[in-house]
């Protein structure tokens, strides 16, 4: 059985506000009381460190766990696709791929 393996992002984003943003410890301390992080939490860390800086998105991927979330995140907030595209910095076409996955039980 293939299992994926992760980097260990809490000791990568340790290093990096160590050296890069050490005046941003404080802000970012929550996250590194969690134990388990989830891709949801690395891309809103990003946003504290980087800021809305345009990054490469074309090598992003999410668990399923994630895509759960974000779908989630647009019924609470009552927002289209093309508005949950924009905040989470997604193709609309990847979210209407997502809702229709979830819609036929294959991502659950």
């Amino acid at each position: 059985m293939y299992t994926k393996n992760k980097p260990n992002y809490k000791l990568i984003y340790q290093d990096f506000i160590k050296e890069k943003h050490p005046d941003k410890s404080t802000i970012c301390a929550p996250f590194f009381d969690k134990n388990l992080w989830t891709d949801l939490d690395i891309i809103k860390l990003n946003k504290v460190l980087l800021g809305n800086t345009s990054r490469n998105q074309r090598f992003k991927s999410y668990d399923k766990k994630t895509i759960l979330e974000i779908l989630n995140y647009q019924k609470v907030n009552n927002l289209n696709n093309c508005q949950l595209a924009d905040h989470f910095k997604l193709s609309r076409n990847t979210v209407a791929k997502w809702k229709r996955l979830c819609q036929k039980n294959l991502i659950r």
